[in-house]
């Protein structure tokens, strides 16, 4: 498979923060890669890098001479009052009837194709963007955070064209579950320096904490063998019998060095709200209509929701859920109908946009302050603080210089500090890369408090919700179901709509050959070849993994240091072997 890119010894910083520290990675055709990395990292700097929108310091980007490359920016591309069909033509050059066919993947039709394309909601402008790119044909696509706002059934169209994009991309995304269905790869920037893993997200960040914890225990190993060695050379040095055995032994010392642990950045620790737990029903909705004077966004809604729930509220973008929320914390006046809270009730607000309204001219430390409540000492501020990886120089850093993510854990971290006891978050996980998430899921999972949120991202949903209200067509009730179900009703309703559309465009097109030709037997011949090499893989790769994880076990019981070095060393080929059969295997599963 042909290089797309090679990137060589990249180096590239802003002020006294590394971003790229000789980064070095190949993007090959045909490979779906996840790349992830801390917030502030310098994921997007990279893609400025190799688009050519950023110089860097030092090193090369090399482009193959085929590259095409199709990135999806998050700035607005459509003029005033054009449609998404003018868009579409307008972008690709290509005719209306050709742009329409396109547009049909992403269920773009009737007044979303040929109504003003500024009118539609951020989810289905991100549709019309991503046909654009598609009828530019690249072989390769960049992709920065496309999931953002995008909502649950928009996800899903994204995953089933990426998966039948058979040509390269890059997604940068902290939504596990998005990455996991769509990327056999994963890259990670960290520290400077770029990691390629030839396996989905969930087996990176398995394999990269087995891997620190096998260098922890070879450094324990090590660590316990300088003691002895140590020990024998202080008692033997000054006796002229054992002297040269203690030189010898020095020797040996001098060469046994223990290995620097590939760390990441500190771990994220977040903890909620402590609240005491309450029984029965928190808050009641009675033939409540909500929506704005001039429209009704939903009406008739009979709704419960009981203390200590973690309410999901799901629905399309543009069905009300934002609205229904405002409308919970009393920033939206209903229409008509009542809406009781119970008694005691505290409520704590995190909205999509709060990141952008913090005062520019306070620091970390002085907004945490300001938010915190009366009782709150500065300690206190400052373990959040550092909790949400605040820490050190950061406290003092203005909010105007902070990136879209440290807002965001900045806003949350001043919510966290108070003594909510409901919690109602629009989006909490907007901005936040994949371990802050994963430790936000963790805290709210553990609260006592009650939840009510909305999030587009699924892993993030599973981990956290207890009952799932659906806002649909003008109503909001309870989905009896829990979220996993909902989401295998929504892939129903698009695996229909897209058999479908198949169906359709096939009466359109002239019926094909009555028989396979010489080439179709061949290719099938070639495929079942194929099959059995996959699955010969398969068993090698499960006879590996069984063998590592048996001298794994070995090792962490073992005491003499030079069996643990033995093993060791037999650990380290076997994952070698065992990522070249992966490789292969991957290598293989894309053309299967």
């Amino acid at each position: 498979m042909p290089v797309l890119i090679q990137v060589r010894d990249a180096h590239k910083r802003y002020g006294d923060q590394i971003l790229l520290d000789g980064a070095e990675v190949s993007l090959v055709d045909n490979q779906k890669v996840g790349f992830i990395g801390r917030n502030g990292a310098g994921k997007s700097t990279f893609l400025k890098a190799i688009l050519g929108d950023e110089e860097l310091e030092k090193g090369e980007v090399t482009h193959h001479p085929s590259l095409r490359v199709g990135y999806l920016r998050q700035h607005d591309p459509f003029q005033p009052g054009e449609s998404a069909l003018d868009f579409l033509m307008r972008e690709s050059g290509q005719p209306d009837w050709k742009c329409g066919e396109v547009a049909g993947q992403f269920e773009l039709k009737g007044d979303y194709l040929e109504g003003p394309v500024k009118s539609l909601s951020g989810g289905w402008q991100t549709r019309v963007k991503l046909a654009g790119l598609l009828l530019n044909d690249p072989n390769l696509l960049m992709l920065d955070e496309p999931t953002n706002f995008l909502d649950l059934r928009t996800q899903i169209l994204l995953e089933h064209f990426l998966r039948n994009f058979n040509k390269a991309a890059l997604i940068v995304s902290h939504d596990r579950a998005f990455l996991k269905a769509t990327c056999s790869q994963t890259l990670e920037l960290a520290k400077g320096k770029l990691t390629m893993f030839s396996g989905p997200i969930d087996r990176y960040l398995e394999h990269r904490e087995e891997r620190r914890e096998h260098d922890r225990r070879v450094n324990a190993t090590v660590a316990a063998k300088q003691k002895q060695l140590q020990r024998f050379i202080d008692k033997n040095r000054a006796n002229a019998s054992t002297a040269s055995q203690a030189r010898s032994k020095a020797k040996q010392l001098e060469r046994l060095q223990t290995g620097e642990v590939d760390v990441d950045e500190p771990t994220v620790h977040i903890r909620a709200p402590l609240v005491t737990p309450r029984q029965g029903t928190l808050m009641r909705c009675d033939g409540l209509s909500i929506g704005y004077p001039d429209h009704t966004v939903a009406s008739n809604i009979q709704l419960e929701i009981e203390h200590g729930q973690r309410a999901a509220i799901v629905g399309d973008n543009g069905q009300g859920k934002t609205t229904l929320l405002r409308t919970l914390v009393d920033s939206l006046t209903p229409i008509e109908g009542k809406l009781k809270w119970g008694h005691g009730t505290e409520i704590g607000t995190y909205a999509q946009h709060v990141y952008t309204s913090l005062d520019p001219r306070r620091t970390v430390l002085e907004h945490l302050e300001y938010e915190s409540n009366a009782e709150t000492t500065r300690q206190d501020c400052l373990a959040m603080a550092g909790a949400l990886l605040f820490r050190d120089s950061h406290i003092n850093k203005k909010v105007e210089v902070l990136s879209g993510g440290e807002r965001a854990r900045l806003c949350m971290a001043g919510l966290l500090l108070g003594t909510a006891n409901v919690l109602v978050l629009d989006e909490p996980g907007n901005h936040l890369d994949v371990e802050t998430v994963e430790a936000l899921a963790d805290a709210l999972h553990n609260y006592k408090g009650t939840v009510i949120f909305t999030s587009h991202d699924r892993h993030f949903m599973q981990r956290v919700a207890t009952n799932v209200i659906e806002v649909r067509d003008g109503s909001v009730k309870n989905y009896f179901g829990n979220y996993e179900t909902y989401l295998q009703s929504i892939e129903s309703e698009i695996d229909e709509g897209e058999r479908q559309r198949q169906s359709a465009n096939a009466k359109d097109k002239p019926a094909g050959k009555a028989s396979a030709s010489q080439n179709d037997r061949g290719a099938h011949k070639q495929n079942r070849k194929t099959e059995k090499e996959i699955k010969n893989l398969e068993k090698k790769i499960a006879r590996l993994d069984d063998e590592k994880k048996s001298l794994n076990e070995q090792l962490m019981c073992e005491s003499d240091p030079d069996k643990a070095m033995k093993l060791h060393q037999q650990i380290t080929d076997i994952t070698s072997e065992l990522e070249t059969a992966e490789e292969r295997w991957l290598e293989l599963s894309d053309f299967s």
